[in-house]
């Protein structure tokens, strides 16, 4: 597990280090809203396992190509409400994951985006207290997965540098014994900026 966020640290860390002196073509964020969907509910040898399908997925992204519509990009998603684990243990899954991406144009209103990279699932079962340290005070504990990104979309320019883009993703996430399967897929619309004269 500590690898694994040392892996994630590492490369955000390439990501930075390689966007700050750039002087990049343009930079995008967005916000949106999505559902998770996944294989459903098992139950073998007298266990089950949930399915982590469900629920409304707030999301924020935002990428800076670099050079040739190439460039690197984050984006963290969560389910907005908790949920039930097993029917009775309250839960939120947190999926971030930080990309190289594609950014191709179409047509002067429309622009294709491809991106792959890694990331992780952040778990936060809750519980009925708070545990404080001298940092912070939580009220969960978290099990976390090292996992695979895949994503697509269509920014539609609807009004200036304003777009709307429906888009997929694909997680794969490493040794996700807490459900039913290792993949998930993540489908909604985003709102975005473009910012920049590469627009």
């Amino acid at each position: 597990m500590k690898n694994h966020t040392l892996a994630i640290a590492m490369f955000a860390c390439a990501v930075l280090l390689a966007a700050g002196p750039a002087h990049g073509q343009q930079f995008d964020a967005a916000f949106g809203f999505n559902a998770l969907t996944a294989p459903s509910s098992t139950f073998t040898n007298n266990t089950f396992t949930p399915s982590v399908s469900g629920g409304m997925y707030p999301s924020f992204s935002a990428d800076f190509l670099l050079k040739h519509h190439f460039g690197v990009g984050a984006e963290v998603a969560w389910r907005a409400s908790q949920g039930l684990y097993g029917g009775y243990q309250p839960y939120r899954p947190l999926f971030y994951d930080f990309n190289a991406i594609w950014v191709p144009t179409i047509s002067k209103k429309v622009s294709g985006e491809l991106m792959a990279g890694i990331g992780g699932e952040d778990l936060r079962f809750y519980q009925g207290f708070y545990q404080c340290n001298f940092v912070s005070c939580t009220n969960y504990v978290s099990s976390n997965h090292f996992m695979e990104h895949l994503g697509a979309g269509l920014r539609l320019y609807v009004w200036g540098h304003v777009f709307v883009r429906p888009e997929a993703h694909l997680y794969f996430v490493n040794n996700n014994r807490e459900f039913s399967s290792n993949h998930s897929a993540r489908y909604g619309v985003s709102i975005g900026y473009t910012f920049g004269p590469g627009f």
